[in-house]
């Protein structure tokens, strides 16, 4: 089955990448690109773009290109009516070749403003509508990870959840020396789910099974009551999806299309997507299954729980 909806990652794309962005930019939004550069990279860019023309090329809102020749440095700049713009240029390399990275692309009403692994790297001033723009790609000397979206903001501010926890955002921050090495998330995990669920909000959780691995869960929650309770049992091949209401467990539900996707000592993304009517649930990129809503109130589901046997290294809400 096809995913659809406006925020739906793109899940180990092959580079170069081109891929809509479902419903376009808008202020408040927030676009990761999660990945690895690779040790023969040169240079490789991002763009934010008007549509994906090759002839005429389409206009390019924002190219983030890190170069790493002459010690390194990452230009800026904006493709509009055939030409580019003046080049805005920070003579500083956040990237390593070899090593993994996170990029958050925070829009604002007047500005892109980037992160590289949790740290500010640049804001960059809108020079195109932000109406117009409506495409990604990636090109050049990395590989891709998974590339996802996350809607409005609640706040003028952007809040901490789009940092990986303790983090905060510090303009002009410097970035710290040496590799970046991927944040693991204490288990158990709780966090808030700030303004509830309602329908195209999603969540995105990245680990590693651990290679004993029995089981594991991800409880959406509110007071004692569990909305929706996934756990996966490596003992018995399933991904077990209930709800715990009023003191009770309902009924269980246990089919899967394409049998197991998780497996023990392997890594993973499950990408949780609240609709009108349930949940849909994707692992590694591939549709499982949907999960209908047993309460009436979704707004009232306002925290998300992870415990059991897994190391996280991401999670997105």
């Amino acid at each position: 089955m096809a995913w659809s909806g406006q925020l739906a990652p793109y899940v180990k794309p092959s580079v170069p990448f081109t891929g809509p962005i479902y419903g376009g930019l808008h202020d408040g939004m927030m676009v990761a690109i999660s990945g690895t550069v690779l040790h023969t990279c040169d240079r490789f860019h991002i763009n934010f773009q008007c549509g994906f023309s090759q002839t005429p090329r389409s206009d390019i809102a924002l190219h983030f290109n890190p170069r790493f020749e002459d010690g390194g440095y990452v230009v800026c700049n904006t493709f509009e009516r055939q030409s580019w713009g003046t080049e805005e240029r920070k003579q500083e390399m956040p990237f390593l070749k070899g090593h993994s990275f996170e990029i958050q692309v925070f829009v604002k009403h007047d500005s892109f403003l980037v992160t590289v692994n949790g740290c500010h790297f640049v804001e960059y001033k809108h020079r195109i509508p932000l109406s117009r723009v409506d495409t990604i790609t990636v090109s050049g000397g990395v590989e891709v990870a998974i590339i996802s979206f996350q809607g409005v903001a609640t706040s003028a501010a952007f809040p901490p959840m789009y940092f990986a926890p303790g983090s905060t955002y510090i303009p002009n921050a410097a970035v710290p020396p040496g590799p970046y090495q991927p944040q693991t998330y204490p288990v158990p995990y709780h966090t808030s789910i700030a303004g509830g669920l309602y329908p195209s909000r999603s969540l995105i959780i990245k680990g590693t099974i651990l290679p004993n691995a029995q089981s594991f869960q991800v409880n959406l929650k509110w007071g004692g009551h569990i909305a929706f309770h996934l756990n996966p049992r490596f003992s018995e091949n399933a991904i077990v999806r209930n709800s715990f209401l009023h003191q009770s467990w309902g009924t269980e539900e246990r089919s899967l299309p394409h049998g197991m996707p998780l497996f023990c000592g392997q890594s993973f993304t499950i990408w949780i997507l609240c609709e009108a009517h349930c949940f849909k649930v994707a692992v590694n990129g591939q549709h499982q299954f949907e999960y209908k809503h047993r309460v009436p109130n979704l707004h009232q589901i306002d925290r998300l729980e992870i415990e059991g046997d897994v190391i996280l290294t991401h999670v997105q809400v």
